[in-house]
């Protein structure tokens, strides 16, 4: 699902802005997020677990319509770094300047809470002992963390 919203976010380049460097950051971002997508069903079901696509606390449909509400108690239970509803709508509507800025605030946003998820991965005992999950973990950190970097230089440029 986190990963989803960050896909969600690149769709939105093509139509709402003209900048080439980030464009061509979301066409790495969407391409990196895709893949690790398809790496986690994999995984998922290589082991016989199942895929969540909602909430594992609710119901999919309960989830959904909390969100489209933008339930306070439902941002509450998205996942770290994950964009609100409401600031998911604040950038849908940007254009230009407007939509660089709330996107790569927003990116920097969602990539620090999949830092924060993978802290709280290899704080749990037992959680590195899969080689395979390790390097997948361990490569989405880095590329993250690069990511990360490369946006705080953008934002830097377009203030």
């Amino acid at each position: 699902m986190h990963h989803a919203q960050a896909v969600e976010m690149t769709a939105l380049i093509e139509s709402h802005t003209e900048d080439k460097a980030l464009r061509s950051l979301g066409a790495r971002i969407s391409s990196s997020q895709s893949d690790e997508i398809k790496f986690m069903k994999r995984w998922l079901a290589a082991r016989g677990a199942p895929i969540e696509t909602a909430h594992p606390e609710m119901p999919m449909d309960m989830s959904k319509e909390m969100h489209m509400a933008g339930d306070v108690s439902a941002h509450s239970m998205l996942m770290p770094g994950m964009l609100t509803p409401k600031q998911m709508e604040a950038l849908r509507k940007a254009k230009g300047k407007d939509f660089d800025h709330l996107f790569l605030t927003g990116m920097i946003q969602h990539h620090n809470g999949a830092l924060i998820m993978v802290k709280d991965l290899f704080d749990t005992a037992g959680s590195g002992q899969d080689a395979e999950l390790f390097n997948f973990v361990t490569d989405v950190d880095s590329g993250q963390r690069a990511e990360i970097r490369i946006m705080k230089t953008m934002l830097g440029e377009n203030l």
